[in-house]
């Protein structure tokens, strides 16, 4: 990936809705060549998909929160029970003192602690601590100008 891809990928963050032309204006490209360098970049999945960024609380998700699970047994192979709760946007296996970090959107705390219920009857889950964001400082997506990559 070279300076061009990197800067295409950095247009596309900021508006992925401009055409080939206007961002191949912008990164010193035709509009043919942006669009081909694009097509490119998803072929080899660096650009993994192209969405709307909703705001949360306008759709009634409001409420984040982060919550650590515990287990005695490896959850490597749990994906799936995790994906089945449509509030849950992201299930990480960590290393330390919990076994799984769990990104979760509701729009109220009762409706987080039903996901605490049902998270808790995950084969293999033994608690949960579950911490509610009060403000977000910084929410950023993965730059292509990541300090250290060429």
């Amino acid at each position: 990936m070279d300076a061009i891809d990197r800067a295409l990928l950095a247009e596309l963050q900021r508006d992925a809705t401009q055409s080939y032309a206007a961002l191949g204006g912008t990164v010193g490209l035709s509009a043919g060549a942006a669009h081909e360098r694009v097509r490119k970049l998803r072929e080899r999945a660096v650009i993994r998909r192209t969405a709307a960024e909703v705001d949360p609380a306008e759709v009634g998700a409001g409420l984040l929160a982060f919550v650590t699970v515990e287990s005695t047994s490896w959850m490597g192979d749990t994906a799936a029970a995790f994906a089945a709760h449509p509030e849950i946007l992201e299930a990480h296996v960590v290393a330390g003192s919990a076994s799984v970090l769990v990104k979760v959107r509701t729009a109220t705390t009762e409706q987080l602690q039903d996901v605490l219920r049902r998270i808790h009857a995950i084969d293999g889950v033994n608690g949960t601590r579950a911490t509610i964001v009060l403000e977000t400082l910084l929410d950023r997506p993965v730059s292509p100008h990541t300090p250290g990559r060429p």
